[in-house]
């Protein structure tokens, strides 16, 4: 009951940028962080970037400087706007959100939190 739509990937050559947006929908309390990972092809996935509900930010060491953040509350949006961008940044970016859901159970609020992930969205640094 909670989407994740992803938008935003392609390709682009070295040096140029790219903004990928993430919306999330559906049964919604409050989002705590929103983020971004990667996996590129025979690598484990990472974290590239991160954004707390108070905004506070966390970003991979490979992507400090050129990368940054950002998040609509309101819209429940999350992006990253990639800039300066390095063929080693080819991978598959993935939206990850930890959202807090409340339904009412004979008479009762109950809360509960989960991880949601996207479907994924590719980059190709290349020229």
């Amino acid at each position: 009951q909670v989407q994740l739509v992803e938008s935003g990937g392609g390709l682009v050559q070295p040096g140029g940028s790219l903004r990928l947006s993430c919306a999330a929908s559906g049964s919604i309390f409050t989002i705590n962080a929103m983020g971004w990972y990667r996996q590129a092809p025979g690598k484990q996935r990472e974290l590239a970037a991160q954004i707390t509900s108070s905004g506070n930010t966390n970003y991979a060491d490979s992507v400090k400087g050129r990368f940054t953040i950002s998040r609509d509350n309101a819209k429940n949006t999350v992006s990253l706007q990639m800039n300066s961008l390095e063929p080693e940044d080819t991978a598959v970016y993935y939206c990850n959100t930890e959202i807090k859901r409340r339904t009412f159970v004979g008479g009762t609020y109950l809360y509960s939190t989960n991880t949601y992930w996207g479907q994924g969205t590719q980059v190709t640094v290349s020229s």
